[in-house]
């Protein structure tokens, strides 16, 4: 079969013909359809990430896919080859032990304990076939018919879902976006307004994305241009969430200045809650006695639990996914972003 292969993170990337993957105990193989490319694939590829540690050998990369079984191993029982399935690149250890180890599939190991698991599951799916454990992969009954580029936005939309739920996002709420414009900034947007949200503050520095975000998806959101000043940030965050949010949700990669994550802080009404999803890094500088006083959360979500694929990719949330596909693929377009399906 036709697989990417990569020698090591800042090496050699090639397309190239390698041997098909027997299946194991546990394990499926998967005919790939579609892949989502990670937005950080170039400087990912290029060993510019420093936190990412891949196989210490050559391995396919890549971790998010739709896919169809094409054969199963010993110990798979109910998946069966002609399904159709999803695969999220987040992967944990069924072992009953109080922190199981957890790897993001053809991306990275995260400690010690899981660089154990990426050696025996080292490969990702930007191949014809991929190699996956089967508790990897989520069913997509009833969405047959849909477009495997189209189903593959799924992954984009999983991630911020997984942190507006561990956030607490209820219906009526007001939520502040910083990094709205990035690729997972806008899918938390769209995320944000289908689960109920009743405003939504985008955030960012950029007025024209800004307000091609604001256009695209309707009155309930807000655009907030930011200066870099956290208390002039804060003040207007404050006033375009009508006095304060109840939730910010900071989706900021490579941040190296934490002026707007403290800005979205500060713009929380008593008892209010900051999840952070972004990589912003540098040290993040906090109050203690305004956390205190104030009741405030800082939340950090990595990245979903494990039920999040199955109620992203829920046959009634078809319409929804589909739609949202659309739009997000408008306001990638519009908002210049490069990551591609």
């Amino acid at each position: 079969m036709k697989a990417w292969r990569l020698d090591r993170l800042g090496g050699e990337l090639r397309f190239e013909d390698v041997p098909m993957p027997k299946v194991r105990p546990g394990s499926i193989l998967v005919r790939v359809e579609a892949s989502t490319l990670m937005s950080y694939m170039k400087p990912y590829v290029e060993g510019r990430l420093p936190p990412y540690h891949a196989p210490d050998r050559g391995f396919t990369p890549g971790g998010n896919c739709v896919g169809t079984i094409e054969a199963v191993g010993k110990d798979v029982w109910q998946l069966a080859p002609g399904r159709r399935v999803l695969l999220s690149s987040l992967f944990r250890s069924s072992e009953n032990v109080p922190d199981p180890a957890q790897i993001l599939i053809g991306v990275t190991s995260l400690g010690r304990d899981s660089e154990k698991v990426q050696a025996d599951w080292p490969d990702g799916v930007l191949a014809e076939y991929a190699l996956l454990p089967a508790s990897s992969v989520v069913l997509a009954d009833g969405f047959e018919d849909m477009d495997a580029t189209q189903l593959a936005a799924v992954s984009r939309f999983v991630i911020p879902y997984g942190g507006l739920v561990r956030g607490r996002l209820a219906a009526g709420e007001t939520l502040i976006v910083n990094g709205a414009t990035g690729a997972y900034g806008s899918a938390t947007v769209l995320v944000a307004l289908a689960m109920g949200a009743g405003r939504v503050v985008v955030a960012g520095r950029n007025a024209d994305k800004l307000d091609i975000l604001a256009l695209l998806t309707g009155k309930a959101v807000v655009p907030v241009v930011l200066s870099g000043e956290t208390q002039q940030d804060a003040a207007a965050l404050r006033e375009a969430a009508g006095g304060g949010a109840e939730i910010a949700f900071d989706m900021v990669g490579g941040a190296a200045d934490p002026s707007s994550t403290l800005a979205s802080l500060n713009s929380l009404r008593r008892g209010g809650r900051l999840v952070l999803m972004g990589s912003m890094t540098v040290d993040l500088p906090v109050s203690y006695m305004q956390l205190m006083i104030n009741s405030l959360e800082i939340i950090g979500n990595f990245m979903h639990p494990a039920d999040a694929y199955p109620q992203c990719a829920r046959p009634d949330a078809q319409r929804c996914v589909g739609s949202n596909r659309d739009l997000l693929g408008d306001l990638k377009v519009r908002l210049g972003l490069r990551e591609q399906i």
